[in-house]
């Protein structure tokens, strides 16, 4: 195959190489990919809507259906009745999760405490393909082992737009609306506003580990201010962490 039959695919911060070819997705075969396909597959017979793994090509490289539509973020925030959306397909992708088996040597990046469910682990924007009512997350290369408290603080911060240069009110109402969508029960209710801070400062504190240590994409990605907005993200999460609760009460 020609490299001029490739479309180069941007967006992504640390996937590799990825390309279009065709109704195709092309993209580096990891250590991993393996089981996320089996996962994906699995995903796909509980009826969730996730790109379908058509095996490797030639070149080695793990072959995914395209998903056509727009990313999420380049929406803007989204309108209550979309995060609402968003929160129904986060919880289908956690319900058919259910019963399978959570190895103990699948590596993610930032590991939740006792991991119990396998997760997408990387629910934002960038990663929500939407065309028309049709909502697909993709990127699934940091799939593996967490738990729904987890990937639902990291999903809750990005959709809900945790981020400081949001109205605390509106984004208090988006919250509400993403967890009335996702259905949590009490206990998860309840956790989440503290653990969406630790989950952002996690994100920082990964970040400048690896600024320190040269470990890239993400040195590079720290310089380039992601280290700055995640410290930012959490103290603002942080610092309105009871207008969280009251929206999570009534979400």
């Amino acid at each position: 195959m020609s490299t001029e039959d490739e479309e180069l695919l941007t967006g992504g911060n640390a996937s590799g190489r990825v390309v279009r070819v065709a109704g195709t997705v092309r993209k580096p075969w990891l250590a991993t990919s393996g089981r996320t396909v089996e996962y994906l597959r699995t995903l796909r017979a509980g009826g969730v809507d996730v790109p379908e793994p058509l095996g490797r090509d030639g070149a080695g490289r793990l072959v995914l259906e395209y998903v056509p539509g727009q990313l999420a973020m380049d929406l803007g925030p989204l309108q209550q009745d979309v995060v609402r959306a968003v929160g129904r397909v986060v919880r289908s992708i956690h319900d058919a999760s259910e019963g399978l088996a959570v190895p103990t040597d699948w590596p993610v990046l930032l590991p939740a405490a006792a991991p119990d469910l396998l997760c997408h682990n990387d629910l934002a924007a960038w990663n929500l393909v939407i065309d028309g009512d049709r909502l697909v997350f993709i990127d699934w290369d940091g799939a593996g082992p967490s738990t729904r408290l987890w990937d639902v603080a990291y999903a809750a911060i990005s959709f809900a737009h945790l981020f400081p240069d949001a109205d605390v009110d509106v984004a208090a109402d988006r919250l509400a609306a993403f967890l009335d969508g996702y259905g949590p029960d009490r206990v998860l209710r309840t956790a989440l506003p503290s653990t969406m801070v630790h989950r952002a400062e996690a994100m920082h504190d990964w970040l400048l580990r690896a600024h320190g240590e040269g470990e890239e994409p993400w040195a590079s990605m720290y310089e380039a201010g992601h280290g700055e907005h995640w410290r930012a993200t959490t103290d603002f999460i942080a610092a309105h962490e009871a207008r969280w609760s009251e929206a999570c009460d009534r979400g």
